[in-house]
């Protein structure tokens, strides 16, 4: 376990808010847009990366469609994901955080126009110390991102926590020896994050929640 954490980083889609099928759907809508193959389990696989990784490892053979592919997919994204939200209970567990003293801050693959979009949407800005986004860093598995968190915040990587729901992010956290934590309810399977020794694995909020608080 890590000293007396000082900062949680979360990722976003799959981990905070529950928009891993629309963003399948979305990817689908725009493959279709222009005949390019995609099955459902591609489009999830890569959720979690910046959107240039995921047009090269999608649609590698069309490099000069992915400027279109990326605006139907943006556009379709926010026509249809009105509905997403928090899964149940991060509310609660990011203001009980925050009130213990915790700095809390996001690593996405994002961009950072969405990002802005769906903090605005939860009314969560004031709840983060720093979000960084794909779109003005490396893209997960680089490390890059935690390492501007850990500078903005003056926290050393030992004191910080990474959770995620998928395999980029604990990977990512891994390459700086940063404690993680898995989320089984969002993208990839128990076995795959079990490969980046994560501290635990949690199969719901309410359990997260209650691992999070037990360092307090």
């Amino acid at each position: 376990m890590p000293d007396q954490p000082k900062l949680v980083i979360f990722d976003w889609d799959g981990t905070l808010f529950d928009s891993v099928g629309q963003i399948v759907e979305s990817l689908l809508y725009a493959a279709q847009q222009f005949d390019q193959p995609l099955t459902d389990d591609a489009a999830k696989s890569i959720i979690g990366l910046g959107l240039p990784e995921v047009m090269q490892i999608l649609f590698p053979k069309v490099p000069e469609l992915h400027p279109s592919i990326l605006e139907h997919y943006a556009s379709h994204y926010v026509e249809n994901s009105q509905q997403d939200q928090w899964f149940h209970g991060v509310a609660e567990m990011l203001d009980d955080l925050k009130q213990r003293g915790f700095k809390l801050a996001v690593a996405t693959g994002k961009s950072r126009r969405g990002l802005d979009r769906v903090l605005a949407k939860t009314n969560s800005q004031n709840l983060f110390d720093i979000t960084r986004a794909a779109s003005e860093t490396k893209s997960k598995p680089h490390p890059q991102m935690l390492q501007e968190i850990l500078s903005f915040t003056g926290v050393a990587p030992e004191q910080a926590i990474m959770v995620g729901d998928t395999s980029y992010d604990l990977e990512m956290a891994k390459n700086i020896a940063m404690p993680r934590v898995g989320v089984s309810y969002g993208v990839h399977s128990v076995d795959v994050l079990q490969q980046y020794q994560p501290l635990m694995i949690a199969e719901n909020v309410p359990v997260l929640h209650d691992y999070l608080t037990a360092f307090a």
